[in-house]
């Protein structure tokens, strides 16, 4: 009874939480409305990298360094940093006055952009992706490059093969491309993954399940056991080959397991076409290997991580990362804060519960 009544003043709290934070939210949403501009799809943010790595290592500095060594240290970086300047604008100069032609005289600074994309089951994240590579395309050169830290299961034949085709323009634009995983490129994830002319992969990050899965439960004995009957019209032989409430047959599961090897063999064929140095037969198995076993099988071309690949790439260009977010309506956002606050207060009630349960 102790246990029923906790619950019960548990889900009060969070009922009154709840029904707090949408009166708060739709408040602010009715009183801003009015200064949104209507029609307009999302919004594009870009964050120099550069800075922020910047702030964060002066930040450590002015808490280790005296003010002498501090003092010390930006002198010789305002030094080495004219000393660039100098050697910039004295290689300007000379591509003036060499036979170059004009249009090709005029050089400019390295530009690499960060893109993020984590993909669940439906690559739903490909929406901002397209649009992130559109603006980058508008920009970027054979100069510069591109990192799109990758985190992704797979899911879906069709998303992933739109968000492998989003990747494949900048292919196409001759604008180089490297990928890293820190986590997972699995299934549809490898398939993005290899388009890249560089893979970098975390020692212990999940990459491969180069294979094909199709799994759906059958209902059509239990409906047949409560006297169900379950109809389905259809034109065409193969129109519906699996059903999840009607009757199975071998034909209909052969033809399922054409279509599977017939999508598998694409699959194979695809990361072949863009990794020609992988045994595709070796590696097409539907296993997973470690990053570092991955580099064993040349699945990936270097073993480190994401933050790793963009400090170095910061020391030589500038780095820009790159985020579509679309513009969102009020049921979105109370939605997000509804989905937030039970979370939230679900698990505090089960940390409550285990706290209670050991003492």
């Amino acid at each position: 009874m102790e246990f029923l009544a906790e619950y019960g003043m548990f889900l009060a709290k969070a009922v009154t939480i709840v029904v707090a934070i949408v009166v708060v939210i739709s408040a602010i949403a009715a009183s801003g409305q009015k200064s949104k501009k209507p029609g307009k799809k999302g919004s594009l943010k870009v964050s120099y990298l550069n800075d922020h790595f910047e702030e964060m290592k002066e930040s450590i500095r002015s808490a280790v360094l005296d003010k002498s060594e501090l003092k010390s240290v930006h002198k010789e970086e305002k030094k080495k940093h004219k000393s660039e300047s100098k050697e910039r604008e004295k290689e300007r100069k000379a591509a003036q006055k060499s036979d170059v032609p004009e249009e090709e005289r005029t050089t400019k600074d390295k530009r690499v952009y960060v893109l993020n994309f984590k993909g669940n089951i439906a690559a739903e994240a490909v929406a901002c992706l397209r649009e992130e590579i559109s603006a980058v395309l508008s920009m970027a050169g054979n100069e510069d490059e591109v990192i799109v830290r990758l985190e992704s299961p797979g899911g879906m034949v069709h998303a992933y093969g739109l968000a492998s085709s989003q990747l494949l323009r900048l292919k196409n634009a001759k604008v180089p491309l490297t990928i890293c995983v820190d986590k997972v490129a699995a299934s549809g994830g490898y398939m993005m993954a290899c388009i890249a002319d560089r893979i970098v992969a975390a020692p212990f990050a999940i990459i491969g399940s180069i294979g094909v899965i199709i799994q759906l439960p059958n209902f059509h004995r239990v409906l047949k056991k409560y006297d169900v009957d379950y109809e389905m019209i259809s034109a065409g032989e193969y129109k519906r080959t699996l059903t999840t409430f009607g009757e199975n047959t071998d034909k209909g599961r052969e033809k399922m397991q054409e279509d599977v090897d017939n999508i598998h063999e694409i699959f194979k064929s695809w990361v072949k076409e863009h990794r020609p140095s992988v045994e595709i037969d070796k590696i097409s198995t539907g296993e997973t290997w470690v990053g570092s076993q991955a580099k064993e099988r040349y699945m990936v071309d270097e073993l480190k991580t994401s933050d790793e690949c963009i400090l170095q790439a910061c020391e030589n260009a500038d780095v820009y990362e790159v985020e579509y977010e679309f513009r969102k309506s009020i049921q979105d956002k109370l939605g997000r804060v509804l989905d937030q606050s039970i979370d939230k207060a679900v698990s505090k009630w089960f940390e409550k519960s285990e706290v209670d349960t050991y003492q």
